[in-house]
């Protein structure tokens, strides 16, 4: 069995890691910072790297493609560097794709759901090369499961499918 490797930022990794964790085919994740300018990044200490989700999956179960579409589900790609009540960089969203095939399906989904207009603005996500991903501390790695009442911005938005997936076509996304 292979597993494969993706990078996500979404704003506030604590969320995006509560939802990403519970759909099936994810075999782990961790939170970290990516796509920045410092070694050995923390949480009082990351520079421009955006707060990420490493998720390690097995593509026999969920497609990357599949992961994205549930990626663009529970956060909002349309607004810079912010997310809910979080603002700056280090909340942006953002792909970081491990190989071209990945970058492939990433640019053209995100073509799809802008054609789709099911946001009512352009999608922002920044697409680029992983680099280095540094895990962050203990206190934050499954935060909400410690917290179950800790904050989110991040949540699946109900009836937020591509066109084709609403006809029952095979590119459905994993239910919760």
């Amino acid at each position: 069995m292979k597993h494969e490797r993706a990078i996500l930022a979404g704003g506030c990794f604590w969320g995006m890691q509560d939802l990403i964790r519970k759909l099936s085919g994810v075999v782990s994740t961790r939170v970290g910072y990516s796509g920045g300018d410092v070694s050995y990044a923390t949480y009082r200490h990351h520079g421009s790297h955006a707060e990420a989700i490493e998720v390690i999956f097995d593509p026999e179960v969920i497609s990357y493609r599949s992961l994205l579409l549930f990626f663009f589900r529970i956060h909002d790609p349309t607004t810079l560097n912010r997310q809910g009540n979080d603002q700056g960089l280090s909340y942006r969203s953002a792909i970081y794709y491990v190989s071209e095939e990945q970058k492939q399906v990433a640019l053209n989904l995100i073509t799809e759901i802008e054609a789709s207009h099911i946001w009512p603005a352009s999608i922002v996500t920044e697409v680029a090369p992983a680099g280095a991903f540094w895990e962050a501390e203990a206190e934050h790695q499954d935060y909400l499961l410690r917290y179950p009442g800790g904050y989110t911005c991040h949540y699946p938005r109900a009836g937020w499918v591509l066109p084709e997936e609403e006809e029952g076509g095979s590119r459905q996304t994993q239910p919760l």
